[in-house]
């Protein structure tokens, strides 16, 4: 028996949402079953909504202040989550994983500076580097069956003396791995041993699937500790992106110093009240319903794979180990990436994210978020397989 009813259809058109407003702009067309960009069709859990509209009731919004126990929710979710053990003086706020990792690109390397990722790989990497005129120096990671595997012969032959950080995505997005401990213990072993610092994403780390384990990159080594940055928040996890509730877990002292004082002196590291708040009340009370939604998650993944191995042979399904976005294989269609578009909009009439975005190794892929209704769900799937047929 379940608590939580996450078949409920609510209507998102009109909400400013940009999954749904900005299709004509983005796809060319608006009648569209929007599975793109990350964030759920489910409302968040009713005690986090709750909190806020009591908040509200009180009609003042002045400034606000970071309390303790907003540190320490952060820390018992950690530990309970993924017994990690951290100090509140390791924590900061950020209003936003990507700015995180644009200020820690600002704070560590200079113009010309490498950055080392590892496509396909969720495409702000790239562009936020970019952006800041550091070269994108590429690892591709290795399709081994239906996982990925990191190359790390390839990772070792491409470093140079400009290589300065490596962006790891764990888990990874959009592919869905779970990197073990051994795998984050030799990635950990080569950057540290050539001085490439190692920012590591776990946005998605809470979402782990069907029996998998998170391990938090800092705490596979001493070396992965004290030559890391991880940027971490419930917003994937709670369905809350628009209330910006990021924070950054940062053990050595001495690269802690320096990107708090850079945050600091940039007035970076302060959130709205709701930032706080939210972020609080999702981590002490939001664990069944986040165990609930896990359930939802899989039998959603089960749907899709299952479906398409009896109706269509040639899309081929890599169940992610976490998260809710799944990756297509489309490449036995043997159409083009323009073409492959083309199915799904124009035939399909769906929306999901042209697996070209997350590098040239995306090619042939397109990703899927199954953070939805069943019932939607199911529609979609069925719309795909009349397009294919």
């Amino acid at each position: 028996m379940t608590k939580y009813n996450f078949d409920q259809i609510i209507e998102r058109k009109n909400t400013d949402s940009l999954k749904f407003g900005v299709l004509k702009e983005r796809f060319g067309r608006d009648d569209l079953i929007p599975l793109w960009v990350a964030d759920m069709d489910f409302q968040s859990p009713p005690e986090l909504v709750e909190t806020m509209i009591e908040r509200s009731k009180n009609g003042i919004f002045g400034y606000p202040f970071v309390s303790k126990e907003y540190f320490q929710a952060i820390i018992n979710w950690q530990w309970k989550q993924h017994q990690w053990k951290i100090d509140k003086e390791e924590i900061s706020y950020l209003p936003g994983i990507v700015k995180g990792i644009a200020f820690i690109i600002d704070v560590f390397t200079e113009k010309g500076d490498q950055v080392i990722i590892q496509p396909p790989v969720y495409h702000p990497f790239r562009i936020v580097t970019q952006l800041h005129e550091r070269e994108v120096v590429n690892n591709p990671l290795i399709l081994d069956g239906n996982q990925y595997k990191m190359d790390f012969e390839g990772l070792e032959k491409i470093i140079t003396d400009k290589c300065k950080l490596l962006l790891l995505s764990n888990p990874h997005n959009p592919g869905g791995r779970v990197w073990n401990k051994d795998e984050l213990k030799k990635l950990a072993e080569i950057c540290s041993k050539n001085n490439i610092l190692v920012v590591s994403d776990e946005i998605h780390s809470d979402l782990v699937l069907n029996g998998n384990k998170h391990t938090p990159f800092a705490t596979v080594s001493n070396e992965a500790e004290q030559n890391s940055i991880t940027l971490n928040a419930p917003s994937k996890t709670f369905n809350i992106a628009g209330l910006v509730t990021s924070y950054s877990i940062i053990k050595n002292k001495n690269l802690r110093e320096r990107y708090h004082q850079y945050l600091i002196s940039n007035e970076l590291n302060q959130g709205s009240i709701f930032s706080y708040l939210t972020l609080q009340v999702a981590y002490e009370k939001g664990e069944e319903w986040m165990n609930e939604l896990k359930t939802y998650i899989e039998e959603n993944i089960k749907f899709v794979d299952e479906y398409l191995k009896t109706h269509s042979s040639k899309i081929k399904v890599i169940i992610p180990e976490a998260s809710f976005l799944i990756w297509l294989d489309c490449r036995e269609l043997k159409l083009s990436q323009k073409e492959l578009n083309s199915l799904f909009i124009n035939k399909a009439h769906l929306a999901l994210n042209d697996g070209a975005m997350f590098g040239k190794e995306g090619n042939g892929f397109m990703r899927m978020n199954v953070g939805c209704p069943r019932s939607t769900l199911e529609k979609a799937i069925k719309q795909l397989v009349n397009a294919l047929n």
